[in-house]
């Protein structure tokens, strides 16, 4: 009788391991599978060829540009 009850507790015990590494597994495949961050659009300054996002960019007549100086000097 005795060795009905350990072998139910191993069982018991290897049951809830399994149980929660499983979860643990899937948990971390799902976090993979998302990326971080969205992609951003790049452009290349007009001026010097430099690229950057297009969020920083400042915007003139003849393209993006990645300051005011480039900007004053290209189109100045």
């Amino acid at each position: 009788m005795k060795y009905f009850i350990v072998l139910a507790v191993v069982l018991v015990v290897v049951w809830r391991w399994r149980g929660a590494r499983s979860s643990a597994v899937a948990h971390k495949h799902a976090d993979q599978s998302q990326p971080s961050a969205h992609p951003t659009d790049m452009v290349a300054c007009h001026h010097c060829g430099l690229h950057l996002p297009s969020t920083d960019a400042l915007p003139g007549r003849k393209g993006p540009y990645c300051s005011t100086a480039h900007r004053q000097v290209a189109e100045g």
